[in-house]
C-alpha cells in the first residue's frame, strides 16, 4: 500500500522549489558576506585629473604634467612631462602609478585625507619614488601634495585633483 505523502511528490522535489531555495541561499550568504565587510562598497572613480603643477628649485622651476590618472586595480596610472626651466637638458618624461585602495577612496569620498604612494619611471628607466597625500574639499574634488624623489632632490608639488566619475562626461 502506497502512503499519502510520497517522497517523490513532496514540495521539496519540484524543481522550482529547489530554485527558489537556492537562490535564498544566495542572497543570505552574500548579505551576511556585506554585513562582515562592514562598509558599503566605494564607488571607484575611472580616472582622476592632476591639472599642471609646478615647484621651485634653484634658480628655476620644475612644471609637471600628466595625462588623467587611469584605475586598473588598486593602483592609478598616468604618463608625465617634467620641465625644468631653464635647464632644459633635465626635462624628461614617463610613467607615473599611484597606488590607492578602494578603502582609501572610500575615506576621501567621506572627507578624510589619505597618504598614498608609488614610482615614477622616466624614458630612461630611472625609479623616481612616489608619495604624497589627498585632502578632500568635496566627495569628488581636493588639494594634493605629491613629493618626487629625482636623484636625490625632493620635489614638492602642490595641486588640485579631480575624480571623474563614469557617470560623468569626461572634459576634453
Amino acid at each position: 500500500m502506497k502512503s499519502e505523502v510520497d517522497a517523490g511528490d513532496g514540495p521539496d522535489n519540484f524543481p522550482a522549489m529547489r530554485l527558489v531555495r537556492a537562490v535564498i541561499l544566495l542572497v543570505g550568504f552574500l548579505s551576511g558576506a556585506f554585513a562582515a565587510a562592514g562598509e558599503p562598497a566605494a564607488i571607484l572613480p575611472d580616472r582622476v585629473v592632476v591639472p599642471t603643477i609646478s615647484t621651485s628649485i634653484y634658480v628655476g622651476s620644475v612644471t609637471l604634467t600628466t595625462t588623467p590618472f587611469v584605475r586598473e586595480g588598486d593602483t592609478y596610472s598616468a604618463t608625465y612631462e617634467a620641465k625644468v626651466f631653464p635647464w632644459i637638458f633635465w626635462n624628461e618624461n614617463g610613467r607615473i602609478s599611484l597606488t590607492v585602495p578602494a578603502a582609501e577612496i572610500a575615506r576621501l569620498r567621506n572627507g578624510e585625507q589619505i597618504e598614498f604612494a608609488g614610482e615614477a619611471e622616466n624614458h630612461r628607466g630611472k625609479p623616481r619614488p612616489v608619495t604624497g597625500r589627498a585632502r578632500p574639499e568635496s566627495p569628488t574634488e581636493g588639494s594634493i601634495k605629491v613629493r618626487i624623489n629625482a636623484d636625490g632632490i625632493e620635489l614638492i608639488f602642490n595641486g588640485r585633483y579631480r575624480f571623474e566619475d563614469p557617470a560623468q562626461p569626461v572634459a576634453a
